[in-house]
C-alpha cells in the first residue's frame, strides 16, 4: 500500500524554483533516507509533505488523502529544524499539550511514558528554557512520536544529539519501522541514515536525482550516492 504519494510538486519562492517536478511514492512500512546537498530542497519538500507548506504545483497524498486535511495531518509526526517547544512550560506540560491536540487518550500518562523513553524523566518538571540543545531535541522527538503517527518525517534528526541521544533515536526509529510505520528522514549523517533506511531518495538542485532501494554498496561506501548522482 502507498503511504505517501508525491506527484509533480513544484515550489517557487518568487521566480526561484526550489523544487521542480518532484515525484515519487513511499510504500507503507518503508524508511526513506532523503539525501542531498545543502540547499537542494530537502527541508522544503519535507515541509510540503507535512502539510506545513503548500506546493506551488502538484500534490501530496498520505494514504490517499490530501496532506493538508486535519485528519491526515494527525497521522503524521514531524521533527524539523524549528523544535516548536514552549520554553516557559515544563517538559511534561509541553507533551501534554501536544498529546491533547492530537487527541491522545490519557495525555499525561502518555507524556510521562515518552519522557522515560527519551531519558528525560528526571527533568520532567524542569522548564524547557533551561534545557540543553540535546535535551530539547529529545523532547521534540518525544513530541513527534507521542500520538503514534503512521508517517514520521524527520529533518536532520541527529543534529546536536550526543551519542546516547543518537542511540535512543535510532532505537525509536528501528522500533517504529518494525511496527510498520513509514519514515522519511533527511540527514547529513549518512551512515546512521543508511543503516536505518530501506530506500533512498536524492534531490539535486531541486530535482529528483535518484529514488530506489538502499543497496549494500550504499551502506559500505556512503559517498557512493553523491559521487554517482550528484557529481555526474
Amino acid at each position: 500500500m502507498t503511504a505517501v504519494a508525491i506527484e509533480g510538486v513544484f515550489k517557487y519562492y518568487g521566480d526561484f524554483p526550489a523544487l521542480r517536478d518532484i515525484g515519487f511514492t513511499v510504500s507503507e512500512g518503508s524508511t526513506v533516507a532523503l539525501l542531498g546537498r545543502n540547499g537542494a530542497g530537502k527541508t522544503t519538500l519535507l515541509r510540503i509533505i507535512a502539510g506545513l507548506s503548500k506546493a506551488s504545483q502538484g500534490q501530496v497524498r498520505i494514504f490517499g488523502e490530501d496532506v493538508r486535511e486535519d485528519s491526515t495531518r494527525r497521522r503524521v509526526g514531524v521533527l524539523g529544524h524549528g523544535l516548536s517547544l514552549y520554553d516557559e512550560l515544563s517538559a511534561t506540560e509541553n507533551l501534554v499539550i501536544f498529546a491533547k491536540l492530537y487527541g491522545v487518550s490519557e495525555p499525561k500518562k502518555m507524556a510521562l511514558a515518552w519522557l522515560e523513553r527519551t531519558g528525560l524523566e528526571r527533568v520532567r518538571d524542569g522548564l524547557v528554557r533551561e534545557f540543553s540543545r540535546g535535551m530539547r531535541q529529545r523532547l521534540a522527538v518525544a513530541r513527534a512520536f507521542i500520538h503514534d503517527p503512521d508517517v514520521l518525517l524527520f529533518d536532520e534528526p541527529f543534529t546536536a544529539l550526543d551519542d546516547r541521544a543518537i542511540a535512543v533515536l535510532q532505537s525509536l526509529l528501528d522500533d517504529a519501522h518494525k511496527r510498520g510505520r513509514t519514515i522519511i528522514m533527511s540527514t547529513h549523517q549518512l551512515k546512521e541514515a543508511l543503516m536505518l533506511a530501506t530506500h533512498v531518495a536524492m534531490i539535486r538542485h531541486g530535482e529528483m536525482a535518484y529514488t530506489g532501494e538502499r543497496t549494500q554498496q550504499m551502506l559500505d561506501d556512503t559517498g557512493f550516492l553523491y559521487r554517482t548522482y550528484e557529481d555526474a
